[in-house]
């Protein structure tokens, strides 16, 4: 365990030089928000008010960035380099490399989260009680663990050539369905009740005004979840025999 952590560890230090962490997990849900949330004003989203709503929206695009294309495109570069065989060899157990990847994606998505929080309450507006501020960040930051499965089993299934333009459609695809650049109103929200970033924003947004959240929202991020990791499980168990 020591060894995992001492990974994680070692890989958050490293990304933090990253140029494109920097700007798809923090620089671009900052700017968006800035830009964007606080000057829309009278307007309601989800029940709430837009500066709210666009808050929890940019926070978990930070967070689903870091967690999904980031992380995707390292395994994957890694695999190709032979540096996963290089740490086969090693005494770190078989699923160090994994898990220290999923705790550095973790870690990383927590500075954009907050600073989007912050916005928020300084920028936009948002005022609520201290526990609504730490379930909003809760939902975010373990709502964005469903992508770091899913971030995995990319890495470890394609080419980092191929792997990037698939992470970035996904991404995308999660984003707009999700409501997470506009809110969703009509047909296009019943489709989103079935996508997981829609169901994370809705949580938040329901933490926010007090309503009741439906058992089907935690159902949905689970369903989808459990589906990411299951096809993580199975992409590192095929490429055990050629990393």
């Amino acid at each position: 365990m020591r060894n995992t952590l001492a990974l994680a560890r070692a890989e958050v230090m490293r990304l933090r030089r990253n140029k494109r962490y920097a700007i798809f997990s923090l620089a671009l849900p900052v700017v968006l928000y800035a830009v964007i949330g606080p000057q829309v004003k009278g307007e309601h989203a989800y029940g709430v008010g837009y500066a709210a709503y666009y808050m929890i929206a940019m926070a978990s695009v930070g967070a689903f960035s870091g967690a999904l294309t980031g992380n995707a495109q390292r395994i994957s570069v890694e695999r190709k380099d032979g540096w996963i065989r290089q740490l086969r060899l090693t005494a770190l157990p078989a699923n160090s490399y994994v898990v220290g990847k999923i705790v550095a994606a973790m870690a990383l998505t927590v500075p954009s989260v907050i600073i989007v929080l912050l916005l928020g309450r300084f920028i936009g507006g948002v005022h609520m009680e201290a526990w609504k501020w730490l379930t909003v960040f809760g939902v975010i930051w373990l709502g964005s663990l469903t992508f770091t499965a899913l971030g995995v089993a990319l890495g470890y299934r394609y080419m980092p050539d191929t792997v990037q333009p698939i992470a970035m459609v996904v991404y995308l695809v999660m984003s707009v369905l999700g409501g997470l650049y506009f809110a969703l109103t009509g047909f296009l929200e019943k489709v989103a009740n079935f996508i997981p970033t829609y169901q994370v924003t809705r949580i938040g947004t329901d933490v926010i005004s007090g309503q009741s959240i439906p058992m089907t929202a935690f159902v949905v991020i689970l369903a989808w979840f459990a589906a990411f990791l299951a096809l993580a499980v199975i992409s590192v168990r095929a490429s055990a025999e050629t990393v």
